[in-house]
């Protein structure tokens, strides 16, 4: 029974995959960063944060807390940026050196905020910011809100899904 139990989860979890990566599809044309191959990437790495933080709802609401704050605090280094621009090679590590000395403090709130969240969202922000033609700090927030949303999300449906398929299997 565990063995075909294990085999539905992973025949769920899979159809979990393919319908994420057709969304994906079907909504990437209409995000504001033109010309994009999608953002799968973004949710993928969000769904496993969400497994990460403990697959709860409550750590779930945590690792989006995260998310949140590490783009807000990606933006602030982005505006930094001309503050240091005197110091040519070291304009972004100063930039982020000062934003991190207040982006730490929240450690001190981890009821509310998961910090490695916020780190991977400021990081994957960065990523697409250098690394996608066209992306502004204003279409690379909607997007990466967007797409982490709905990986912690699937995150969600993995979890209640799976209790509610592998109910029967449960039954001793």
């Amino acid at each position: 029974m565990k063995n075909l139990s294990f085999a539905v989860g992973t025949v769920y979890t899979s159809l979990l995959v393919g319908i994420l990566i057709s969304i994906d599809q079907l909504i990437c044309k209409f995000m504001p960063i033109p010309d994009n191959a999608g953002f799968i990437y973004v949710a993928f790495v969000a769904w496993s944060v969400y497994f990460l933080a403990g697959a709860t709802v409550k750590e779930g609401l945590k690792a989006g807390a995260g998310y949140v704050a590490g783009i807000i605090f990606a933006i602030l280094i982005f505006k930094l940026l001309p503050v240091f621009e005197f110091s040519g090679f070291y304009q972004v590590p100063l930039a982020a050196f000062v934003v991190v000395l207040f982006w730490l403090y929240l450690e001190k709130l981890p009821s509310l905020v998961l910090l490695p969240a916020s780190f991977l969202a400021a990081g994957v922000f960065f990523g697409m910011m250098t690394y996608i033609d066209g992306a502004t700090l204003t279409s690379t927030t909607i997007v990466e809100l967007l797409y982490s949303g709905l990986g912690l999300f699937w995150g969600w449906v993995t979890i209640a899904g799976k209790e509610l398929i592998l109910k029967p299997f449960n039954k001793k």
